[in-house]
């Protein structure tokens, strides 16, 4: 069983940055692809970015590209979201997630339904 846990979300003003952080305990986080999330209120989760097992492939949301980064510390158990130029819209609970359970036939995966661990969330507040 894989627990995830995210930290490092808070208030920012418009433009400034961010870094999430997802540590995993049960597995190192680069034994499986892993992806981030967010939802707004009265929305629903949507993807934002992902990484690939080994760390070489990374997909995002076309609302994020040029914004947003995906890395790990593979030795920490950790991924990390960094956030810049920070909009009002970026707003919401943002989740790691971990697909632990393959098969496998994608490098990255961006459908929350291939994803089987969940972090409870972190807040992410963009104030104008």
């Amino acid at each position: 069983q894989v627990q995830l846990v995210e930290s490092g979300g808070g208030l920012v003003q418009v433009g400034g940055s961010l870094r999430l952080s997802c540590t995993a305990s049960g597995r190192t986080s680069g034994s499986y692809p892993m992806g981030w999330f967010r939802q707004a209120p009265g929305k629903e989760r949507e993807f934002v970015g992902a990484l690939s097992t080994s760390g070489g492939f990374r997909e995002f949301a076309d609302s994020v590209k040029g914004r947003f980064a995906i890395s790990a510390d593979n030795a920490k158990n950790t991924v990390f979201l960094q956030m810049n130029s920070l909009k009002p819209e970026d707003t919401a609970v943002y989740y790691c997630a971990a697909k632990s359970r393959g098969p496998y036939l994608r490098l990255t995966y961006y459908s929350s339904y291939d994803y089987d661990a969940w972090g409870q969330g972190t807040q992410v507040t963009v104030s104008s």
